[in-house]
């Protein structure tokens, strides 16, 4: 039996944009059809497509809560690999989402630190999707813990412990 091997090779900068060009078409067409004003903006970042929604005033704010971002997220990245044929990690932002998905993710590392601080062991932290759990270890290592993931599917979850 011969096994075979593939090689996988990071996007290029031109094929990120490409993602970001095709996620931007597709909500577009959907705040069209929810009939929501909204502004995209597209950047590549770390090996990855950024596309973020902005508009004025309160009309994201039904758009920007934590689990419809990553629905909508996950519906986008479906769309582009349709459109594309190759697997998406692109990163949406809604309304600045993830900048205030982040302020909520120190808040907890730093609850936890409070725990290690208090003496316990380990501190575990709620389940969470891949891009939050990489912001923990992040933020974890910023703040001199170490950070394990463990847990499978939707119950994978973060350890922080102190070094």
């Amino acid at each position: 039996m011969s096994e075979v091997v593939t090689e996988t090779t990071e996007p290029t900068v031109a094929e990120l944009e490409n993602e970001g060009d095709v996620a931007a078409d597709y909500l577009e067409e959907l705040l069209d059809i929810a009939d929501i004003d909204g502004d995209l903006n597209l950047d590549v970042r770390q090996g990855r497509a950024y596309v973020s929604v902005e508009a004025e005033g309160d009309g994201l704010a039904l758009l920007s809560a934590p689990d419809t971002v990553q629905a909508l997220q996950e519906l986008t990245r479906l769309a582009v690999q349709n459109r594309t044929g190759s697997f998406s990690r692109l990163i949406l932002d809604i309304g600045g989402s993830r900048d205030t998905r982040r302020r909520q993710l120190e808040t907890l590392v730093e609850a936890a630190a409070v725990k290690l601080d208090e003496g316990s062991s380990q501190a575990s932290l709620p389940s969470m999707s891949s891009y939050e759990r990489k912001l923990v270890h992040d933020i974890a290592a910023d703040r001199g813990l170490v950070s394990e993931s463990y847990g499978e599917g939707t119950d994978r979850h973060t350890v922080l412990r102190r070094r």
